[in-house]
């Protein structure tokens, strides 16, 4: 694979936080499901910790990242800054405590957690491409 990077540092570090949302995505879903079930206003602490604070401060660091990694490379960093973006709307999305009237527009935020999911995946597996981690698959005929 030829190397597109710029700074094989960087890359590691957009590889380092584009894995913690692809861990830490999935946690929050299980917050969230815990607090519906009844596990109480921790679960629901504990969702928003991990959305507002380790994820949405991942997808920051992950573009930013992008810029030492891919400078130049406009469409790499496109898809980095596409998952700030997509975060950023996320934050959005969530129903306030205080009215929680559309359901049909807020329960965009679960589907929009799916995307940055997949995309933060798709990066992460990218950067290990690049930084020669994952081989390509061998011919199996």
């Amino acid at each position: 694979m030829v190397t597109r990077m710029k700074n094989r540092a960087a890359t590691w570090v957009h590889l380092v936080f584009a894995t913690i949302i692809v861990l830490a995505v999935p946690l929050q879903v299980y917050f969230i499901a815990s607090y519906f079930s009844g596990a109480g206003e921790s679960a629901l602490d504990a969702h928003s910790f991990t959305g507002g604070i380790v994820v949405h401060g991942s997808e920051l660091i992950v573009f930013l990242s992008s810029l030492v990694a891919f400078w130049g490379l406009w469409k790499w960093v496109g898809w980095s800054f596409l998952l700030l973006l997509l975060g950023t709307v996320q934050i959005f999305l969530a129903p306030p405590e205080d009215d929680r009237a559309s359901g049909w527009i807020h329960g965009l935020h679960g589907l929009g957690a799916l995307l940055v999911f997949l995309l933060a995946a798709w990066l992460a597996y990218r950067d290990a491409r690049l930084l020669g981690l994952m081989q390509p698959r061998a011919d199996m005929a």
